[in-house]
């Protein structure tokens, strides 16, 4: 009844996310001219999407065919496990069958986003409420979609294994391979999306509004469209892949604690009970997935009403409803008749991680958002040149790593100690698993929001290319101003969900060296070989961000260049009488990111098998992979921090100059502003959210490779 359950409210969410797609195909389409700028959008997204994922694809079946090798034939047989050969096969599948739905979850998302945004861009000439709901409609269809993909994977897996009589506790460690498949395609997906978008920005805007002097999405920028592509595939495909990794793999890691609780209180949970301790997650991620559907149909703005309100206020019926699916769950499945107050103790877990993810939306708001103090004080700092600004900036970057990090602290213990107190044996980390669990209860409602600031980034552009009437133009402009907002905010949430998440992942990994029979109490970093694997772990960080953002100089480097040579030869491009050449910046771009990604893409893979290959040879392997991930979690959760909240506090500083402030547009501190933003677009939209991807990445990889490091 359970996996009915489950399956049947992802399917219901894939199904009303089918009726949201029509819903926002039946709307008008705008002008001729609007249709030309929105298909050549169309038409670059699908081309670069379609290259891109034939290389994903690729490299997914090559480490697909590298998996089977290693557990086949070069992993020491375990007791009580099933055969060689039948782990080799159920990893193998599960790593592909992870790959396959990441890949669609996100082709999905981005087909609808970049046919919502002429639509959303039709609609806003007369109603800002039709033009918001449009998009965000629009943005529903890739959150439903990805949630409820992750789930359905998950929940076959368990179907196909369970119906083969395997024993429910073991399913979990036969699917791992399923979170590890949706991580690798994640990485690749968010860092070629991340250099794309990035190179296109950075390249337009500083050919186009500091060396040229024209306004942004100006038609005359051979940039613009390549600029405009880089939204979707960065934003909508890479950002969906990336919650899309988040929550099938937090959700086979409460599956593998569960399994590992039920083991410690042998007697206290019926053979029935076993099973809806395992299934608990998949049960709480389907509320969610309702609870995200009713908030998307609620949201309605007044025409002269703060769009964001809208958007908060449908964010807080998810959370609402959100949180009274996870009371019933927990009373309904984690509640043994000998432990009668466990329940409550894991609802109020559940509730702390719905209450850590509202945080999170919040104080990313405080550090983004220009009517605050810290994007303030760049943009004041913007008035005495880019220097200053760019150390303005770099000081709120380093700041706003505090309070998220106060934030999943408190979360952690307190949900820790409340799992602990249940009464059931070595329920702490359960209770941080089932926090974990509520902060991605709104996942869907968030990548919505997300997905919204590509449709109206897009939306704007559009208007502003068709030569639309101002008043239009500022409609837009609020709706634009508030997907700055939202992707802002959902880096944050994607940040924090992946902390918490890490945190599990961390504590599954524990769970199955100990199965394995090389029980690790603490990892000891006394140890020089612990220590170095911990060193290891935080210097990843540090070089993968490295490669990750000077992939987007080199692509920005060359997209400068065409710009530049596009003016100087034919010089009525500028005065409007002549059409840049938008495809072969589109090409640049293309080449560039997808030879770019596979360099850091490949040693997020290969460095945590290295380490743990090579240590074991030392006979500390699994404790030294478990300092590198422990270590490499903690510098990537602050590292991602800094680079998404600067880089967003650096964009909307600029905007805040747009408005008028300190000059307004052309003046020498909105000149300012726009070096600092340049300087903060891969931090926060290329090696930021790469980096939320990375830290679960280095968990399912160690999931996975663990019997090999033992």
């Amino acid at each position: 009844m359970l996996i009915a359950l489950v399956l049947g409210l992802s399917v219901l969410a894939l199904v009303v996310a089918w009726g949201l797609r029509g819903y926002v195909l039946r709307q008008d389409t705008g002008t001729a001219d609007m249709r030309k700028i929105s298909d050549a959008i169309q038409e670059g997204a699908e081309a670069f999407l379609r290259r891109q994922y034939r290389t994903i694809g690729l490299l997914s079946i090559a480490l697909g065919a590298l998996i089977y090798v290693l557990y086949a034939f070069f992993r020491k047989p375990h007791e009580g496990e099933p055969a060689a050969a039948t782990l080799a096969l159920t990893t193998t599948l599960s790593f592909l069958f992870g790959a396959l739905c990441s890949g669609i979850a996100g082709l999905v998302g981005m087909y609808v986003a970049v046919r919502s945004n002429i639509r959303s861009a039709s609609a806003a000439r007369s109603s800002l409420n039709k033009a918001l709901q449009i998009a965000l409609r629009g943005g529903a269809v890739s959150g439903l979609f990805v949630v409820a993909m992750s789930l359905l994977g998950v929940g076959l897996l368990y179907t196909v294994l369970d119906g083969l009589h395997f024993a429910p506790t073991k399913i979990p460690l036969m699917i791992v391979g399923y979170g590890f498949g949706a991580s690798f395609v994640a990485l690749f997906a968010q860092l070629g999306g991340g250099i794309y978008t990035k190179a296109a920005d950075v390249g337009a805007d500083l050919v186009g509004k500091v060396e040229a002097g024209i306004p942004e999405d100006d038609p005359r920028n051979p940039a613009v469209i390549a600029d405009l592509v880089g939204d979707n595939v960065g934003d909508c495909a890479g950002r969906g892949a990336d919650l899309f990794e988040s929550t099938a793999a937090e959700n086979i890691g409460a599956m593998i604690l569960g399994s590992g609780l039920a083991a410690a209180n042998l007697g206290v949970f019926t053979p029935v009970q076993v099973v809806g301790l395992m299934l608990f997650p998949l049960v709480a991620r389907a509320f969610g997935l309702v609870a995200s559907i009713v908030g998307v149909l609620v949201v309605k703005a007044r025409e002269d009403e703060d769009p964001m309100h809208a958007l908060n206020r449908g964010y807080m019926w998810t959370a609402l409803l959100a949180a009274v699916g996870f009371v019933g769950g927990t009373y309904w499945l984690l509640n043994p008749a000998s432990h009668p107050d466990a329940w409550w103790h894991f609802a109020l877990c559940g509730v702390i991680g719905i209450v850590t993810s509202i945080a999170f939306v919040y104080i990313t708001q405080y550090y983004t958002e220009y009517r605050y103090r810290p994007v303030k004080s760049i943009a004041a700092a913007s008035v005495t040149g880019p220097a200053t600004n760019i150390i303005a900036g770099f000081a709120v970057a380093l700041e706003c790593t505090a309070l998220p990090t106060f934030t999943i602290s408190a979360a952690i213990i307190t949900s820790y100690r409340l799992g602990a107190s249940s009464g059931l044996a070595h329920a702490g980390l359960f209770g941080t698993a089932v926090a974990t669990m509520g902060m991605l209860g709104t996942a869907a409602y968030i990548l919505a929001m997300d997905t919204f600031g590509p449709i109206t980034d897009n939306a704007g552009g559009i208007i502003e290319m068709s030569h639309q009437p101002e008043a239009i133009r500022k409609r837009t402009d609020r709706l634009d101003a508030v997907g700055n907002t939202t992707k802002a905010l959902t880096k944050g949430y994607a940040i924090g969900s992946a902390a918490l998440a890490a945190f599990l992942l961390f504590s599954a990994y524990l769970d199955e060296v100990a199965a394995l029979g090389s029980p690790l109490a603490s990892v000891d970093i006394s140890k020089p070989e612990v220590f170095v694997g911990g060193l290891l772990g935080a210097m990843l960080v540090f070089w993968f961000s490295a490669l990750a953002i000077s992939a987007v100089t080199k692509a920005a480097v060359n997209v400068i260049k065409e710009v530049r040579r596009q003016f100087q030869a034919d010089p009525g491009i500028l005065k409007g009488t002549s059409k840049p050449d938008y495809g072969t910046a589109v090409d640049i771009v293309t080449i560039g990111a997808l030879k770019a990604m596979v360099a850091p893409g490949l040693l997020a893979v290969g460095m945590p098998i290295a380490v743990g290959l090579f240590f074991k040879l030392f006979h500390l392997g699994a404790e030294t992979v478990a300092a590198f991930l422990m270590v490499g979690t903690i510098g990537g959760i602050l590292m991602a921090t800094l680079l998404n909240n600067g880089g967003g506090a650096w964009d909307n500083a600029k905007k805040f100059i747009e408005t008028g402030e300190y000059g307004g547009k052309g003046s020498p501190a909105h000149k300012a502003g726009v070096v600092g933003d340049t300087v903060g677009d891969p931090f926060k939209d290329t090696a930021g959210p790469s980096l939320h991807v990375l830290i679960k990445l280095l968990s399912t990889v160690t999931l996975v490779l663990a019997p090999l490091f033992v």
